[in-house]
């Protein structure tokens, strides 16, 4: 072997590099609290280290907003693959991985209606629910005003 392989073969086992992973959560508007895994990293924009790509379960609440619960999936870059990892962790680089997750939160009831408008979207909102958990697909028709609630129902 030459010298200069040898010399490569040493630095290599001498200068090993390293693999950083991270994940940056950002959403419009910022400001929301973030739980990836139901662990809370921070406020939006907020990042935090990751060990295995997958699934991940990520929380997002921030006051005046819907709440937002999805599973999100954290993809292998190439050097990150069995085979290709060993030879990138043992090169005198740093690879990063930054995976980049944004969420548009919508404006909750409460913030965008007013309270005349708020009651009877909530309760619309009831009687859709009720149908989706009964598994029915007809409406239920609205009750008139003057109609007093029965007590079966508590007026949804």
């Amino acid at each position: 072997m030459s010298m200069m392989r040898l010399l490569l073969i040493a630095m290599l086992l001498v200068l090993p590099g390293c693999l950083q992973r991270r994940i940056r959560v950002t959403s419009e508007p910022p400001g929301a609290v973030v739980w990836v895994n139901d662990t809370e990293i921070g406020r939006t924009p907020a990042e935090t280290t990751f060990t295995f790509f997958g699934d991940y379960d990520v929380r997002l609440e921030l006051d005046g907003y819907e709440p937002v619960h999805e599973m999100r999936r954290a993809r292998a870059p190439l050097h990150e693959y069995p085979g290709p990892d060993l030879v990138a962790a043992a090169l005198p680089v740093k690879f990063k991985t930054l995976i980049e997750w944004h969420f548009d939160l919508a404006p909750s009831l409460e913030a965008s209606l007013s309270p005349e408008q708020l009651e009877p979207e909530m309760i619309e909102r009831a009687r859709r629910l009720r149908r989706q958990t009964e598994g029915l697909d007809a409406p239920i028709p609205p009750k008139p005003d003057d109609e007093p609630a029965s007590p079966v129902d508590g007026g949804l």
